[in-house]
């Protein structure tokens, strides 16, 4: 991934920032994702005695970046980690816990959390090696993980806003990036797109996993994928 922007930086200086344009792009994206943590929230009915991990925490100050830490009801029980500066964020929400960390390396005990929980962060870590990491280390330091990223199949490529292209082989699909003029979104590195059967097969054995996901207009937009450690 690249580098972080410093805390003198916009977030608009950020490779990841998309164009917002009138804020829509945005609007429609909290939307989504106050669903997400809505379904979550039903599903694992949590208390403030939960102890919740957020991995994936953002620079950006976009409307729909860090929801999970903006909205999540009891702030003081999560630790937000991510590999950007976020010490905005405490004056945002008071009593949480910032850990700057790597995703693939994180500093906590086995089984130290309740719940993990992670973003559309999975599909910018590189390889499927790299995401396969990052969904061990969850599983390793929570009895519970919930994971979300934007389905493959889905019609649209949310980061690219190009329909369909993104159905082509991965190789042909970044070539045409390149020719675009997106060569940002065609290095493996910043975006490795998951169908649902690439993101189960991440998970280790010994894990339980339900599907949660969301819809857009129909077809599934971003695939949802509850884990819950069984021990066998």
């Amino acid at each position: 991934m690249p580098s972080a922007p410093e805390d003198g930086e916009t977030a608009g200086h950020s490779p990841y920032v998309q164009r917002d344009v009138g804020g829509l792009p945005s609007r429609i994206s909290l939307r989504a994702r106050r669903r997400m943590l809505g379904r979550l929230l039903d599903r694992v009915r949590p208390t403030a005695a939960t102890r919740v991990l957020d991995v994936g925490a953002t620079s950006d100050r976009r409307v729909d970046s860090n929801f999970f830490e903006k909205l999540y009801p009891w702030p003081a029980a999560v630790v937000a980690t991510g590999v950007e500066p976020m010490a905005f964020l405490r004056d945002e929400r008071p009593g949480l816990t910032l850990v700057q960390a790597d995703g693939l390396a994180l500093p906590f005990p086995d089984r130290s959390f309740d719940l993990a929980v992670c973003f559309a962060v999975i599909e910018h870590v590189g390889s499927r090696e790299r995401q396969r990491r990052l969904v061990h280390e969850l599983c390793r330091v929570a009895r519970r993980c919930c994971i979300a990223t934007p389905n493959r199949w889905y019609p649209v490529e949310f980061h690219s806003l190009l329909p369909l292209v993104h159905w082509l082989p991965p190789a042909r699909f970044r070539a045409l990036l390149r020719r675009l003029g997106r060569g940002f979104w065609a290095e493996e590195a910043n975006l490795n797109l998951l169908s649902e059967r690439d993101l189960r097969g991440l998970f280790p054995a010994g894990v339980a996993l339900r599907t949660d996901h969301h819809r857009l207009l129909g077809p599934v937009s971003n695939l949802v994928i509850h884990g819950e450690w069984t021990g066998a």
